[in-house]
């Protein structure tokens, strides 16, 4: 056996040993998760029936083109499948699942940065020590009351897409705020200027559609204002700042974001567009699940992270936090209250389920977002091998939600004892 070779064995060996004890895994350079591939095997160790794991993969394939699934129970990888264009190196587009890790980021610049937020999430942060002097005055004067929980929840009254809620009853607001990478244009995001989704639907966010706190609008533009502010008080790009403070920490392999074939997006674009390779999107999963901590380094405040699962005073009309969806209030009933999961258009999902030390990520993607000229990356050679198996793909679910039905399929395998 050579020298490196032993190294990988043991690193392996040592992450079984400590299977159940929050082990953390190395790099997959150097032999990534502990994986579980036998049925018995995965019964006895994590008490989950792959068979319906099957099932719940069987169910993604006709949900989307490409994609995967991935779950991660009690550390130990236990599933990992993939069909269409997805692959263990596929490089694809997450759209906004890239919305969780602007925020996370957000929540470590603010224990950067204490003197900053001195009031927490209740800092009203449109004012210049927080935003570049480009950025003012500002197209609407009651942006200065926004606070950062609202700004990260949604809540604070920039435009985004229709429906919005008010008390959980749905509304519709005209204009809407830019959808996609429109919303990741600084001048767009901040209301500098209006624009056309597709050439054709006007879309402008130079007035709030209602006061800060008083709805909820799923605002692309809101998330990327956010690391307008990141950049500006760091002077680190988005995606160097996560490749700092969490991508190193936490072994990621290749990754960046995509849109590269949108030229007006000249910065990171914090609404969305990260791209992840499969099993290191479990890394960040796993890091939430853990609470923010990653082997001795808590690299998110605990309490962020706390923040994140739940419901919070930000937004009271809908169950969304600090860009996750939530299930505190019992809103979906087949799903455990402290579940909470991301998704993103094309079939992307990541859930995080602590009462089951669960972990799940459903990959999913239109072709094109594997493309090269989205990610930047080339389309990896077990991708363009398994690209026929997407004629297998089925339209017209007609479930209402398919991303919480797969979470529920998958938790269906976990056997009771």
């Amino acid at each position: 056996m050579s020298k490196y070779a032993l190294v990988i064995w043991i690193t392996i060996s040592c992450c079984f040993s400590a299977w159940g004890q929050n082990a953390y895994p190395p790099p997959d350079s150097l032999g990534g998760w502990p994986q579980l591939t036998e049925s018995l095997e995965v019964y006895k160790k994590t008490g989950m029936d792959t068979r319906r794991l099957d099932e719940a993969f069987s169910y993604i394939q006709k949900t989307t083109k490409n994609g995967g699934l991935l779950v991660l129970r009690n550390g130990v990888l236990v599933y990992e499948k993939y069909f269409g264009k997805g692959s263990r190196e596929a490089s694809t587009n997450l759209a906004s699942c890239g919305k969780a890790f602007t925020s996370i980021a957000v929540g470590i610049l603010m224990a950067q940065h204490p003197e900053l937020f001195q009031d927490g999430l209740d800092q009203k942060i449109f004012t210049p020590g927080y935003f570049p002097d480009w950025a003012f005055p500002l197209p609407d004067a009651r942006m200065s009351d926004i606070k950062l929980g609202q700004l990260l929840s949604f809540t604070a009254g920039i435009r985004g897409n229709n429906p919005v809620y008010v008390n959980l009853k749905p509304a519709t607001i005209s204009p809407p705020g830019p959808d996609g990478w429109p919303g990741m244009v600084d001048k767009y995001a901040l209301g500098l200027e209006d624009g056309k989704l597709n050439d054709t639907t006007p879309f402008s966010t130079k007035s709030l559609w209602c006061a800060p706190g008083q709805g909820y609008s799923y605002a692309t533009a809101s998330i990327h204002i956010a690391s307008v502010m990141l950049r500006h008080i760091s002077g680190l790009e988005l995606q160097e700042f996560l490749h700092t403070y969490v991508g190193k920490p936490l072994g990621w392999g290749r990754w960046g974001f995509g849109y590269k074939n949108q030229p007006p997006v000249t910065h990171t674009p914090g609404g969305g567009g990260i791209v992840l390779r499969p099993t290191d999107v479990l890394r960040f999963g796993y890091l939430l699940l853990n609470n923010g901590k990653w082997k001795n380094q808590q690299i998110v405040p605990s309490k962020y992270v706390k923040l994140c699962s739940k419901e919070i005073k930000y937004n009271p009309h809908y169950p969304y936090s600090l860009q996750f969806n939530v299930n505190s209030g019992g809103h979906w009933p087949g799903l455990p209250r402290d579940a909470y999961w991301k998704t993103g258009s094309g079939g992307h999902c990541l859930y995080i389920v602590p009462s089951e030390n669960l972990v799940v990520w459903k990959l999913g993607g239109r072709d094109g977002q594997y493309s090269p000229k989205d990610t930047g990356f080339p389309l990896s050679p077990s991708a363009s091998e398994s690209a026929e198996d997407s004629k297998e793909w089925i339209s017209g679910i007609t479930d209402e939600d398919p991303n919480v039905r797969t979470l529920e399929m998958v938790l269906k395998s976990i056997i009771k004892k």
